[in-house]
């Protein structure tokens, strides 16, 4: 889920979408299992398209050049998945939400030979990406059409270098993939130098954003959250992406990028979150919940 988050200072003047008969490409639609899939291509980026579910923003893709992510949040993940290991070597990755593929397609770029699985429940959707989105036949990906926690499940044991989590069933995180059960899984199938990575999404009083921290605290010993100013102080809706490890995170490299980003994020770790989770509880299976619907401003 992304709202009005987009990159600033995007390249003007360059070719407008063209379709492949020349024409000028216009909007694809299609019935999915989590509602009306659209893809709207982007008028300043040649054979680059957003697609939204039922309206809600979900990815952005250039197929021209995959290396550009357009959502600050993701971003923010494609920073994680450049300090995750020396440039351009191969990593194992896990996908738990699919989208239109953006940070698995951005992973094969940048990182060419990687060993990559996307995990996307919705099976109609994985259809439309790659009938209308294709990925390159020569990269490394297999997508699982299955719920993200059974998929998880069938990821050998310390397999993955990363773990990354996008998943959204319309605007809201299923409360499965929000427990220490689910982090239980993630720990196992994450090498003991492996990351976990995940988009979460919160507004005011942002009860859900410190739960999500308390419980990512009670399994990983490092931690760092990246998200808009805006989004910290409890004024605005937003995305906030969780970095948690069991080895010591590049903090200083990961907040410098985030600060210099066309749309600039802060990113706290250590006490400074502790504190700002504020004694929120762990969520457990028993108790876990979806995160809040966004309001519908989020996305005009």
């Amino acid at each position: 889920m992304a709202g009005r988050d987009r990159g600033k200072g995007r390249n003007k003047g360059e070719q407008q979408q063209r379709g492949r008969g020349g024409g000028a490409a216009e909007p694809l639609a299609g019935q999915v299992g989590g509602g009306l899939a659209e893809l709207t291509p982007d008028r300043e980026r040649a054979d680059a398209w957003t697609l939204l579910i039922d309206g809600a923003p979900q990815s952005h893709v250039d197929l021209a050049d995959p290396g550009y992510l357009d959502f600050s949040y993701q971003r923010r993940i494609g920073h994680l998945i450049d300090l995750a290991a020396p440039a351009r070597q191969p990593l194992n990755v896990v996908h738990l939400g699919g989208g239109a593929f953006t940070l698995a397609r951005y992973t094969a770029a940048s990182r060419p030979r990687s060993t990559q699985q996307i995990v996307e429940i919705d099976a109609a959707l994985v259809a439309f990406v790659r009938e209308h989105l294709p990925l390159d036949p020569q990269a490394r990906i297999r997508v699982r059409a299955v719920d993200a926690r059974a998929g998880l499940a069938k990821v050998p044991d310390g397999w993955a270098d990363l773990v990354i989590a996008d998943v959204f069933s319309g605007a809201r995180t299923p409360a499965h993939l929000t427990s220490t059960e689910f982090l239980d899984d993630v720990r196992r199938a994450l090498a003991p130098t492996g990351w976990y990575v995940a988009n979460l999404a919160d507004g005011p009083p942002l009860a859900h954003l410190r739960g999500q921290i308390a419980t990512a605290a009670s399994r990983f010993a490092e931690l760092a959250l990246a998200a808009d100013p805006v989004v910290w102080r409890g004024k605005r809706f937003g995305n906030a992406v969780l970095v948690a490890a069991d080895r010591e995170l590049p903090v200083a490299e990961f907040t410098r990028r985030v600060a210099s980003d066309p749309h600039p994020g802060r990113v706290e770790h250590g006490r400074a979150l502790a504190d700002f989770a504020g004694g929120a509880a762990p969520v457990a299976d028993a108790s876990a919940v979806a995160s809040p619907q966004p309001p519908p401003s989020v996305f005009r």
